[in-house]
């Protein structure tokens, strides 16, 4: 097990249903970037809406990891 820390930054789009969908890498660490895509892709969101209608957004996400 390797004994790794540090941060990944990610790139989502939350689609109108709020459903994360097309997640990138930004900022890598390669040993960490498949736990970090894996996290982010089951998280869901409440959709956001504009004048009343659910749309698609573009978020940026920081995922850190620490060592205990």
């Amino acid at each position: 097990v390797a004994r790794i820390d540090g941060t990944v930054i990610l790139e989502a789009t939350i689609d109108a249903s709020g459903i994360v969908r097309d997640v990138r890498v930004l900022r890598s660490i390669p040993l960490l970037d498949g736990a970090a895509i894996a996290a982010v892709s089951e998280w869901r969101y409440t959709p956001t809406r504009l004048n009343g209608v659910a749309v698609p957004i573009i978020l940026t996400v920081t995922v850190t990891f620490t060592l205990r």
